[in-house]
């Protein structure tokens, strides 16, 4: 239900949305058994979140993708307790998942100034150590970029999600008539005039298939995860990838769009979600909108002539659906206001929750106050 030839010659692109890393603490001081000395304790190695860091300046600054924390001081007469070794601090982008070689997360970093710790420094020499100092910890870890954006865009090549970018935003990305323009995620802002902003990330085209990792479908698809709405982008003409593929109609598009969303992470459905109906300049474009919305409108009357993997589970639930051209401007000033009415709704829905719980853990306070 709805509420109103040359692409097999790019490469991703200077983006890394991954990078590998060695991480090593520090190892720890001496001891000094005669007068039972402390040895200082080995550095640690810490990521700390920094805006305006990518994993490409880490991988250019930093060849070798080693970080090694400093050793901890000898304890001596001098000092019976030797210092700490120097930390290794390593500044990473925002929105990094920070895993193990074998996969396993072991955190994240979303904020500017968050710091996780990679490596601890090993033990100085002690009595419990019989004085000989311990070697710091020492791993092999993955960080994983996801995007954090207001608004995500999601389409199949070629629906004019670049274009709608530029037209909403100042960013400027590549604009072509072919499919796979976008090969790396694209940023942008829209700026109103109470200066309030709203962040855009143009994703690169998906495909079907793209749940199972087709056509790099993985590396696109996770950085929707981290946008707090999704923006559809479908042709108004319908989607057809080449002469060997099927061609879609708008409605399958949205459908299948959604299926993909779903068979990565069942969540990603649950977004909140708009719908830009691109090219609303072409010839074809009102009857095909008169169609598509009495499809959208009910689309359980329409879905017992299409292939059962079409299908999602559940169906998005459109905030609003706004008929756009980014040839002509139609509909832009429009899909911007609703993409600010949208943002704003959640943004008050989420204060209600978070007074909702405040009040509640201050009334359980009270009570349990009352009763001692």
């Amino acid at each position: 239900m709805v509420r109103c030839g040359r692409v097999e010659l790019r490469k991703y692109g200077n983006f890394i949305d991954a990078l590998r890393l060695y991480v090593k603490g520090g190892t720890g001081g001496m001891g000094y058994p005669r007068l039972g000395g402390e040895g200082g304790r080995g550095g640690d190695v810490w990521f700390i979140a920094q805006e305006r860091t990518t994993l490409k300046s880490i991988r250019d600054r930093y060849p070798q993708k080693r970080f090694v924390a400093g050793t901890g001081a000898h304890s001596s007469i001098k000092a019976l307790k030797g210092e700490k070794g120097k930390d290794r601090e390593v500044c990473v982008p925002l929105g990094i998942s920070i895993l193990c070689d074998n996969g396993k997360q072991i955190g994240e970093l979303n904020a500017a100034g968050e710091r996780f710790l990679a490596a601890r420094g090993g033990l100085g020499g002690c009595l419990a150590t019989n004085f000989l100092p311990c070697k710091g910890q020492r791993r092999i870890v993955r960080l994983d970029l996801k995007l954090i954006a207001d608004v995500g865009l999601v389409g199949f090549p070629n629906a004019g999600k670049s274009s709608l970018l530029s037209k909403i935003s100042h960013a400027k990305p590549e604009i072509a008539d072919y499919a796979f323009t976008t090969i790396q995620p694209e940023l942008g802002k829209i700026l109103y005039a109470d200066y309030k902003q709203i962040s855009v990330a143009d994703l690169p085209g998906l495909i079907e298939g793209a749940h199972a990792n087709k056509g790099m479908g993985h590396k696109f698809l996770k950085h929707v995860e981290r946008t707090k709405q999704l923006l559809l982008v479908v042709d108004i003409s319908g989607f057809q990838l080449s002469i060997k593929t099927h061609f879609r109609t708008p409605f399958e598009t949205i459908l299948l769009l959604t299926k993909e969303l779903e068979l990565y992470r069942e969540e990603l459905v649950a977004k909140p979600a708009l719908l830009a109906i691109n090219k609303m300049d072409l010839s074809c474009a009102k009857d095909n909108l008169n169609e598509l919305m009495k499809q959208l409108q009910k689309p359980q009357d329409f879905l017992n002539s299409l292939q059962e993997e079409m299908i999602p589970a559940r169906t998005l639930e459109f905030r609003d659906i706004i008929p756009v051209s980014t040839y002509t401007g139609e509909g832009i000033e429009e899909l911007k206001a609703c993409i600010r009415k949208s943002i704003d709704e959640e943004a008050e829905q989420e204060n209600e929750e978070y007074q909702k719980k405040k009040l509640l853990l201050l009334q359980t306070s009270e009570q349990q106050t009352s009763r001692s």
